[in-house]
């Protein structure tokens, strides 16, 4: 395979994954703490890794549908882009348990979190994040948001459960 290369200097799409790491790192650290450190760590964790293996599964043989940053080659700062899916992990659980979503309104939770993947999908296409190929289209990553958000929310609930079982 050759590797395509779309750009080789740092410049926006680096830029942008700093300013994003910096900025929901910050929102991590100055919002009251809702959850103790090793399940604040374990939503960030969670996050990389839901990242990790949808995006690099979808941006590799025999799928291949894009690629991310300046090549098709797995960079440094590929490595650096998934590590912005754990401050929005977190993020997405922070709020789900501070507004005490129940009921219909998780629908409506998930669904907002899935036009705001689209949305944040669609700023990093526009600075350089992603490259589509093979026909990908950013719509097709709507059932791909809706089932990590739906998981993220599982995953809440389960570690919640686990606490009140373990603790009190």
């Amino acid at each position: 395979m050759n590797t395509i290369y779309y750009d080789n200097q740092f410049n926006q799409n680096e830029l942008f994954i700093l300013a994003l790491l910096v900025i929901t790192i910050t929102l991590m650290i100055v919002l009251p703490k809702r959850f103790p450190l090793s399940l604040s760590i374990m939503y960030f964790i969670i996050g990389i890794f839901m990242g990790i293996i949808f995006d690099h599964s979808s941006s590799v043989e025999p799928f291949d549908y894009y690629d991310v940053n300046d090549s098709s080659r797995f960079e440094f700062f590929d490595f650096i882009s998934y590590i912005m899916y754990g401050p929005f992990t977190y993020l997405i659980i922070y709020f789900y348990d501070k507004l005490h979503i129940k009921g219909y309104k998780n629908s409506l939770y998930i669904i907002f979190l899935t036009a705001f993947g689209i949305a944040m999908e669609w700023i990093c296409v526009q600075m350089g994040i992603f490259h589509y190929k093979n026909g990908y289209q950013i719509l097709f990553s709507v059932p791909i948001y809706l089932f990590v958000n739906s998981l993220y929310l599982i995953y809440f609930h389960l570690t919640k459960k686990y606490l009140k079982t373990s603790f009190g």
